[in-house]
């Protein structure tokens, strides 16, 4: 935070004002980042129903995954980036519920007895599980895994 105020030419302190905290600020940064790869997902979807949210997914998947500072900053601050990503101090994960609620709508895979954000929040976990895999067990897990799993939630 002392170097991003300093490169911006303002006090740490109105950085805090406007940021909120470090968490918060890292947050936005990575949602924003995620959002716009999951926005090129979305509009190179080619199938609908399941297949077609699940085609989005391993899109986002495999970009993610591909990411070396996306990696190398889960690899360095393994505590920050667990707090960021999974708990309200960062919103990335409400967020993300909230994205992957549209997905199911507007890939016609939302089931109108379900109750779509509960199902929007168990298929998010699922792809937090694979996505950040190191954080959790130590070693990756693959997408075809998750895959089965979310399939198996999608009914």
């Amino acid at each position: 935070m002392d170097s991003l105020a300093t490169q911006l030419a303002i006090s740490r302190a109105t950085l805090y004002r406007v940021a909120g905290s470090r968490d918060a600020l890292l947050g936005d940064a990575l949602w924003a980042l995620g959002d716009r790869t999951l926005a090129r997902a979305r509009t190179r979807r080619r199938t609908c129903g399941v297949d077609g949210v699940l085609e989005v997914s391993r899109r986002f998947h495999d970009k993610l995954r591909g990411s070396r500072p996306m990696r190398r900053f889960v690899d360095d601050e393994p505590q920050t980036a667990a707090r960021v990503l999974f708990t309200p101090s960062g919103e990335v994960h409400r967020r993300a519920v909230l994205t992957q609620r549209d997905i199911f709508v507007e890939a016609g895979a939302a089931h109108a007895e379900a109750d779509l954000f509960d199902q929007a929040f168990l298929y998010v976990r699922i792809m937090e599980s694979v996505l950040y895999s190191e954080l959790f067990t130590g070693r990756e897990v693959g997408f075809p895994v998750a895959e089965r799993a979310l399939r198996a939630l999608l009914g």
